[in-house]
Formats: C-alpha cells, sequence, structure tokens
C-alpha cells in the first residue's frame, strides 16, 4: 500500500457477498480520479451472476485510481479502486540494514464498516492480517501477478498498464499464438477484443511455418514444423458473438442442471377463469386493495399456495448427498421475471403465512425491483415453488424448466376468449391453460396431478378460496 505525506491511500476491494460467487463485471462507475467521496456513497454498479448491485465506499477521501474500465470482470478480493483517506496517514517502515532486511510494517485496515456486495454494516473484529515476509518490495508477488494476469490487468515496475482484455480474449490470444502487446486495441478505453485477436492471428496463420536450427536433432524437426490450427473464423459483417456472462451464464448453468439431473414431468389443465377475471375486477374496487397491484397472477398464486397447503408434500427438495427427501414447512414462492439483463426468480419470503394485501404488496415490490434491475442475491435464494407467466408473451403455455432446488413451477398461459360450454350452452368464456412441471423423483403423478387440478378448481370456483384456505 502505498503512503503519502498526510494521507494513506486505501484499496477497495470487489467484496464477497457470501451467496458462492467469485467475481463481477463492473457495468458504471459513478466517480472518476479526482473526485471526493463520502462514507457510504455510491461508486459504482456491478453485475453478478445473479443481480445488479450498487456498491458504497466505507470511508472519505479522493479518488486516486479506477483499476478497471467498465465491462471488466473482476474477481472478489481484487482491488478495484484507491481513495485517498485524509488523517490516516501510516508511518514509514524504517530504513532496515541490508545484511538483516526488516519486514514491512502491518497494513492498516479501513476503520468502520466493512463493505458487503449489497450494502455495508458489517462490524470490524479484533482480526488482524498477518504482517508480510520479507522486506516490502515494488515487485508484485506470484499471487498478484496471477491475480493480475486473470483480471485482464496488471502494473509493470514501471506502472505501465499492461494490454487490457477480459480473460476469454487472453486465451483465445494465447490458443492464437498471439502476444497481446503486439495488438492495436479497438475496443473502448484501449480494451482489446475477439475482433482484434483474430485480425492479429490472420498474417501469422498465412506465414510459412519456421524451420527448426541446423542444430536439432532430426528427430524434432516434425515436432518443431507443427502449427496450431487456426481458429473457426465468421463473418463480422453477418454475426454478431455475445460473451455468455452475469444473469444468462448463471441461468445457462442452472437450467443445464435442472434439466440433466431432475427428470421431469409436465402436466396440462385447460379451465375457464371468468369467475377469477370477475373477482380481479371487484378487488380492484376494494377499499383494503387500494394501492396495491391486483391482477390475474395474485390470485393464481394464492390458488397455488391453497393447493399446497391442501398438498404439503409437494413442497420439497431432493438431498442427493444425504438419499433424503427435504419437506419444507415453509413456501418461499419463486416468480420467474424477464429483465433487460436476463431471466431472473426472485421469491417472496413465507408467502405461506401472507394475507391476500400482503401478497398484493410483496409481489407489486418484486416486480418493481426485478424492473429497475435492483434485485439482490438474498432474494433470489430459497425458493422451494416457482410460478412463470408465459401468459404475458401471448403463449398458450409451455413445459417450464425447474427451478434448480425446488420440485415444482407452474406455467400460466394467456387468458383468452374462446367459446366454452358453460351450463349445457356453447358460450364466450375467459379461459387459460395451465402447466405444472414437477421432479419425478419426489413427486408422483398423483401427486402432481392434484396439485394442478386443486389450482385449477380454485380458479375456476375463486370462492374456494375461502372453503379450502
Amino acid at each position: 500500500m502505498t503512503t503519502m505525506t498526510d494521507a494513506s491511500v486505501r484499496e477497495f476491494k470487489m467484496p464477497d457477498v457470501g451467496e458462492g460467487l467469485t467475481e463481477a463485471e463492473i457495468l458504471k462507475w459513478y466517480v472518476q480520479p479526482g473526485d471526493t467521496v463520502t462514507d457510504g456513497q455510491v461508486v459504482c454498479e456491478v453485475e453478478t451472476a445473479k443481480a445488479a448491485v450498487e456498491l458504497p465506499i466505507p470511508y472519505d477521501g479522493v479518488v486516486r485510481e479506477l483499476r478497471f474500465p467498465e465491462g471488466t470482470t473482476v474477481d472478489v478480493g481484487t482491488p478495484i479502486i484507491t481513495v485517498a483517506v485524509a488523517g490516516a496517514a501510516a508511518p514509514e517502515a524504517p530504513e532496515a540494514p541490508a545484511e538483516q532486511p526488516a519486514p514491512a510494517a502491518e497494513e492498516p485496515e479501513p476503520e468502520g464498516r466493512q463493505p458487503v456486495l449489497v450494502g455495508y454494516g458489517v462490524a470490524t473484529t479484533s482480526t488482524k492480517r498477518r504482517p508480510r515476509k520479507g522486506p516490502q518490495a515494488d515487485v508484485p508477488g506470484p499471487a498478484q501477478a496471477i491475480q493480475a494476469e486473470l483480471n485482464g490487468h496488471g502494473v509493470t515496475l514501471a506502472e505501465k498498464s499492461r494490454p487490457l482484455a477480459k480473460p476469454p480474449v487472453r486465451k483465445l490470444a494465447k490458443d492464437l499464438g498471439v502476444d497481446l502487446a503486439s495488438v492495436t486495441p479497438s475496443g473502448p478505453d484501449g480494451v482489446i477484443t475477439r475482433e482484434d485477436v483474430h485480425a492479429a492471428a490472420a498474417p501469422s496463420a498465412a506465414a510459412p511455418v519456421t524451420e527448426a536450427p541446423a542444430t536439432a536433432p532430426a528427430l524434432v524437426a516434425p515436432a518443431a514444423a507443427a502449427a496450431p490450427a487456426p481458429a473457426a473464423s465468421y463473418d463480422t459483417a453477418r454475426e454478431t458473438r455475445v460473451p455468455v456472462k452475469g444473469v444468462r451464464k448463471a441461468t445457462a448453468q442452472a437450467m443445464v442442471g435442472s434439466a440433466f439431473t431432475a427428470p421431469h414431468v409436465t402436466e396440462f389443465v385447460t379451465v375457464d377463469v371468468t369467475r377469477t377475471m370477475r373477482l380481479v375486477e371487484e378487488l380492484k374496487q376494494d377499499k383494503d386493495m387500494q394501492g396495491l397491484r391486483v391482477n390475474p397472477l395474485l390470485l393464481i398464486a394464492k390458488a397455488l399456495l391453497v393447493a399446497i397447503k391442501r398438498n404439503p408434500e409437494i413442497n420439497a427438495s431432493w438431498d442427493e448427498a444425504n438419499q433424503e427427501i427435504v419437506l419444507k414447512h415453509y413456501v418461499n414462492l419463486g416468480i420467474a421475471a424477464a429483465t433487460p439483463r436476463g431471466l431472473i426468480v426472485p421469491n417472496i419470503k413465507d408467502a405461506h403465512d401472507k394475507t391476500l394485501p400482503q401478497l398484493a404488496e410483496a409481489l407489486g415490490e418484486l416486480v418493481t425491483t426485478a424492473r429497475e434491475g435492483k434485485t439482490s442475491p438474498a432474494a433470489m435464494q430459497g425458493g422451494t415453488v416457482t410460478i412463470t407467466n408465459v401468459g404475458v408473451f401471448g403463449v398458450d403455455t409451455g413445459t417450464p424448466l425447474l427451478n434448480p432446488g425446488e420440485s415444482a413451477i407452474l406455467a400460466v398461459g394467456a387468458i383468452k376468449l374462446q367459446p366454452w360450454v358453460h351450463k349445457g350452452k356453447v358460450k364466450p368464456r375467459q379461459v387459460t391453460t395451465l402447466a405444472l412441471s414437477f421432479d419425478h423423483r419426489l413427486v408422483d403423478g398423483e401427486l402432481g396431478s392434484k396439485v394442478l387440478a386443486d389450482v385449477a378448481a380454485i380458479l375456476e370456483q375463486p370462492k374456494r378460496l375461502i372453503t379450502w384456505g
């Protein structure tokens, strides 16, 4: 850490959220070098595999350096910004004799609360960092060098920035044998892109293979003549490649894991929801529901909660390690939400205990937070059952994949006016199709069918919310 005469420089590191995440992408910087910051001020927005989160700085000072440009993926624990903090000068370590170098002074920790990804407020403890061994030097150690290399950012002894490139681009350059120092960057802030690497590799691919030295044995000549196969090229004018990261990467991993772990079964039922739609309109006029989000999804969610109460075995999970079925005595109701950054599934904690107005309020907050991109990682943990409303896209139904760790997911199709036999006559009625996917390891066909039939029965006759609830 650099020491100044009247200030010490603090390094603010990418926080550890405690949710098993190891990296985050810097979406936007709200400060620049030279700006004054205060304790609790938001300095940047980052995106993890679960959500976009604003990071507050935990001390006052002046921004010295932004270590990474926007769009860079940074490992947790890596310094991302340095701040000169006034009034916290650290004493210089005394110069030690050459024959017996003294250990460097212990690096002071910032006082006050420590940052976490969804805010800050963890109290400081008496735990101290172990002092570094050996004399303090400007040369980074192997761990720091590897960390900087992984993050696409390193500093030479002359404080020069190495070529800026994301980890996938660095790997591509390594596979193609391209020296990033010789590549002309075309990305924002001097970041080297995949196209830059391909362009740099094109001339070398056409060049003849260098002959082996005459002194080399004849047996190694074929190996020397071997060249790595060129990577497949593509037309940048006709194709666009989008890096898989953030929410999209997490979704892909979760869905592949779900599809190839839990044996899915999906059942369907088409139901007349005319009475439910009338009840929705009546609730909108109810004084107890004023200012709340009242829509068909609210009553569908309540219907599913009642069905789970009648069939509690559906609310469970499979513990592969212990070979146990874990029955949940609570319902954290997940709601699949499409956002500009991808699909997320935040959940309403203890939804089974909520009244209809409370459930409406929770749904409204969940949707608003998701649309603003402010859903916290904690809001997406611990779900037990999920609802996905594909009907908002005009789709009749689908075969939804289970959210990992859950036993069932209900898909709701579009509600349409259709001809329907009602009281012996064909009449126009509001009709929808429901689809319930469940994990067949712990949910038998009978149980899954009962849950789906109960949801349909409630939506056809919503007074069952009272008689069954």
